[in-house]
């Protein structure tokens, strides 16, 4: 589901970072879409990454080295069930926010994402939120924040200091539909600041292995009235439908 536009921003990302790639785009596509055949799964998720190839000690690549691409099939990743039923907590991080060429390169810098989320369950949340310097909300550990505002916006965090989840994208699209039908007032890609944030009708984890997770509290404050509200979960029914039916499902040669 939606390879094409985890292929592009692994591209740009490959690019941003420097990285020579092995094979042209066409043949890695194959080689994803050729091991996910192999590993039989029809149920989970797919990882691939880009190395610069075997290096030395030094932090430039070792002269003459190859880059490696490698791919692995898993059943993916898995949450607590109460988040859909009673919604998650979050809590500021007191880490600093990625800088936005870290923050919108999708690479293995993962250390303050870590931090983040290691903090966050050590003080009782399921995870936590970056706040940017100028107060404006980023994004969560893993996955992007967005909320339903108080006259039924769906707002979301630019993407120029954030990562451009593929499925925040996708859901923004799907979104239309319940803007469409009357239950959004409008949906804006901007700055947000904490207060606004805060005082939203619904705030939400978007990301590819959540999907859409209604979230209920951030810090001591109750988002809403303290459950998951009706835009999560018409996003989330949304988001299961394409996964099942739209044209972004591409066939695998299972044996």
């Amino acid at each position: 589901y939606d390879l094409e536009a985890h292929l592009d921003r692994f591209l740009l990302s490959a690019e941003r970072s420097r990285l020579r790639l092995p094979a042209s785009r066409g043949d890695m596509r194959d080689i994803i879409v050729k091991t996910t055949a192999i590993g039989g799964r029809r149920e989970g998720a797919i990882r691939y990454w880009l190395s610069a190839g075997p290096g030395s000690l030094e932090l430039t690549p070792a002269a003459g080295s190859e880059p490696g691409f490698f791919v692995m099939v898993f059943a993916g990743l898995s949450y607590p069930e109460r988040w859909l039923t009673e919604g998650a907590r979050v809590m500021t991080t007191t880490y600093p926010i990625k800088a936005p060429i870290y923050a919108i390169t999708k690479a293995t810098n993962y250390l303050p994402n870590v931090l983040m989320q290691m903090e966050a369950k050590e003080a009782g949340f399921d995870n936590g939120v970056f706040i940017d310097a100028d107060g404006h909300v980023g994004e969560s550990s893993n996955m992007n924040v967005a909320f339903v505002t108080r006259d039924g916006v769906l707002a979301h965090p630019k993407f120029d200091r954030v990562l451009a989840g593929c499925t925040s994208l996708r859901l923004l699209e799907l979104a239309g539909v319940l803007r469409d039908q009357g239950l959004l007032g409008g949906i804006e890609v901007r700055d947000i600041p904490v207060a606004e944030a805060r005082a939203s009708r619904e705030m939400l984890l978007l990301g590819s292995s959540v999907r859409v997770v209604p979230i209920v509290q951030w810090d001591e404050q109750v988002i809403g009235d303290g459950k998951p509200g009706p835009i999560s979960r018409a996003l989330r029914r949304l988001l299961d439908e394409d996964m099942r039916e739209s044209d972004r499902l591409i066939d695998v040669p299972y044996a």
